[in-house]
């Protein structure tokens, strides 16, 4: 190396974060409405957190209602539906995680060895379709279908010579109904982004590995999944980061009195206390909550990727 360039590296290492912008200002303002609009509806309402240290009361507003400390969280840690509703909203969360994250590398893998591309357009197409469906709709659908009188599924099991079922009504058949109709929903949209860093797979490596010998599966084994490995990882993160904030929608929509000790989770609890009750304090003590907990799901599943491999968030 030459004197010059010896000089040179320690100067790069100890740029200020506004030297490496400064010749960079279009990509800044480039991002700068994203970042306005994060301030605005992210950061901004975080002041309105003190609402769960208090005795909210619109009409004396945030500031002037009073002062209650950590009261509204005693009285959800201490009530009976505390457990049911965390246990509800862990067990749904990572069956989902669990059946859902596999299925899309899979689809995705599947697609990028398909060679003919009219096949896997068509594929394509049928699997990205239903996630474009409407969530109400989407509860429509399977309580119509899984309707113990005029369903579908309830009308062939009859003509086999069985009874009708009420799936919708039966606690054991509620979270496999919710979490592989989400799969079903999401796997092509999911697979999407996997299936773009599988593009990125140079076409050499997987000649050199036929000329070698190698099988199909090998390749896929050897070649692709190391190169989804950090994608996976990132969006394994992401995930965990949001283990306790299952949707509110379609639980809800697919919720009734027979199902409740399995569908009653925390989104929809906090539905039901701030909106319907309205105890706004109660319900957003049991959000801070939930968001404290994702927020240190995430922080450990990131150190914990960043031991294992060279991939984290940061």
């Amino acid at each position: 190396m030459s004197k010059a360039n010896a000089a040179a590296a320690p100067a790069h290492k100890d740029r200020t974060f506004l030297d490496k912008m400064r010749g960079n200002w279009d990509l800044l303002l480039f991002c700068l409405p994203g970042i306005v609009l994060t301030i605005i509806y992210h950061y901004i309402p975080i002041y309105g957190v003190q609402i769960a240290f208090r005795n909210y009361r619109a009409k004396a507003g945030i500031w002037g209602s009073p002062w209650v400390g950590w009261k509204n969280f005693q009285r959800f840690f201490t009530s009976a539906n505390a457990l049911i509703i965390i246990k509800n909203t862990l067990v749904l969360s990572l069956y989902s995680l669990v059946a859902g994250f596999p299925v899309a590398v899979v689809l995705a893998l599947m697609l990028n060895s398909l060679r003919h591309k009219r096949y896997r357009k068509v594929i394509q197409a049928v699997t990205y379709a239903p996630h474009f469906i409407s969530v109400v709709v989407m509860c429509g659908m399977l309580i119509l279908f899984l309707s113990p009188r005029v369903g579908v599924v309830n009308t062939v099991i009859r003509s086999f010579g069985g009874e009708s079922v009420n799936f919708m009504g039966k606690s054991d058949y509620w979270r496999h109904i919710y979490v592989w109709s989400g799969v079903w929903q999401s796997m092509g949209w999911s697979s999407v982004i996997y299936f773009a860093a599988l593009a990125g797979v140079s076409p050499e490596y997987h000649e050199a590995a036929i000329v070698d010998g190698a099988t199909k599966f090998q390749r896929v084994l050897h070649i692709d999944l190391p190169f989804l490995a950090p994608t996976m990882t990132m969006l394994l993160i992401l995930d965990a980061g949001s283990i306790m904030s299952i949707g509110f929608e379609k639980a809800y929509a697919l919720q009734n009195d027979l199902n409740i000790g399995v569908s009653e989770i925390i989104s929809t609890y906090v539905y039901k206390m701030g909106l319907l009750n309205r105890d706004i304090s109660f319900s957003t003590a049991i959000d801070l909550f939930n968001s404290i907990v994702n927020s240190i799901l995430l922080i450990t599943v990131n150190f914990i990727t960043s031991k294992l491999s060279e991939n984290s968030l940061w």
